[in-house]
């Protein structure tokens, strides 16, 4: 007797999200500058595919707003326009907020360990000068705090809007001083979560994301050129 074939079978990711999630990271990284044109035929070798699958790629990350494609013109890497960036940091101050709010209710004591570990990773890297690492801690722990919150429909917004603001988050911790600024931010929202204060975890939180906005317009008005 054959068989029936499973609905919940799992399969590998298609071809061209693996090459899409491949090209986040270099974007997210900058090794793929903003503003800079996308060199499809060297990705084609590099990658070892065919330009079907590239090019499925490049359309999910136009629909992210991560690239643009310019017909005849080809594909470049989104640089944001300062419009941009303050339309989408209050966005995203609101929605990180209302998670801090939802996760000060619901945090456990495990939960409240797994901030404060994160925590101490960021104090070593501010203390170190490492942005980068920072800037990869400061992710798990804005994520964790999604898991606790447990809200989807939340998650799904700050999702889409986080991939956007990952142009420039990493930029806005070379501002001198930045990084200490923001561990004192990301302490003062840990403590309103220890004490369960739901409103002013979320306030803090709203405050930390329009902070980090503030800080690449000064890094705009100090840059070079």
């Amino acid at each position: 007797m054959n068989a029936r074939p499973s609905s919940h079978i799992v399969t590998a990711p298609a071809l061209y999200e693996q090459v899409a999630e491949r090209l986040r990271t270099r974007i997210f990284a900058h090794e793929l500058p903003p503003g800079g044109w996308i060199d499809e035929q060297a990705l084609v070798r590099e990658y070892g595919i065919s330009r079907t699958p590239l090019r499925e790629a490049l359309k999910v990350l136009a629909a992210e707003g991560l690239v643009v494609l310019k017909p005849r013109r080809g594909c470049y890497v989104t640089e944001l326009s300062e419009q941009d960036i303050d339309e989408v940091f209050p966005v995203m101050a609101m929605l990180e907020g209302r998670v801090a709010a939802e996760a000060a209710g619901r945090a456990s004591g495990a939960d409240l360990a797994r901030l404060e570990a994160i925590h101490k990773e960021l104090e070593r890297y501010a203390a170190g000068n490492d942005a980068d690492r920072f800037f990869e801690a400061n992710q798990r722990f804005h994520a964790v705090l999604q898991e606790i919150a447990g809200n989807r429909y939340l998650a799904q917004l700050i999702d889409d809007a986080r991939k956007v603001i990952k142009l420039t988050r990493r930029d806005s911790l070379r501002l001198e001083g930045r990084l200490k600024q923001s561990l004192a931010e990301h302490r003062g929202v840990l403590d309103a979560l220890q004490r369960k204060d739901s409103a002013l975890a979320g306030q803090r939180m709203h405050d930390h994301l329009l902070s980090g906005r503030a800080a690449l317009a000064k890094l705009a008005t100090t840059a070079p050129g």
